[in-house]
């Protein structure tokens, strides 16, 4: 590895913005994804009674919607991580490129 383009790149601003706003970021995204999984393990381990209440008069109880609620707050914070990566830390990368060489 080329010593000096590691040098440069490491002291691009654009590097570091993009280093600082993807940390950021993704640790924002992990937290609110381990808030919203470790809330539903703990609603299961301390009060299930809500989760069986059943919802009008069939089968289902309040437990699938919540269950479906972490799924999809999965995909959804996957797709905003992507459409963000491919938005904003892709112009940084690409002007991390022209600058550096």
């Amino acid at each position: 590895m080329n010593h000096d383009l590691v040098h440069r790149i490491e002291s691009n601003p654009h590097y570091v913005q993009l280093v600082r706003d993807r940390t950021r970021f993704g640790w924002l995204l992990t937290l609110s994804m381990l808030l919203v999984y470790y809330g539903f393990i703990l609603l299961i381990a301390f009060n299930k009674e809500l989760l069986s209440i059943r919802i009008g008069s069939g089968v289902t109880t309040t437990g699938i919607p919540v269950g479906l609620f972490v799924i999809v707050f999965t995909v959804v914070v996957t797709g905003i991580y992507v459409r963000h990566a491919n938005g904003i830390y892709d112009e940084l990368t690409a002007a991390i490129h022209r600058e550096v060489q």
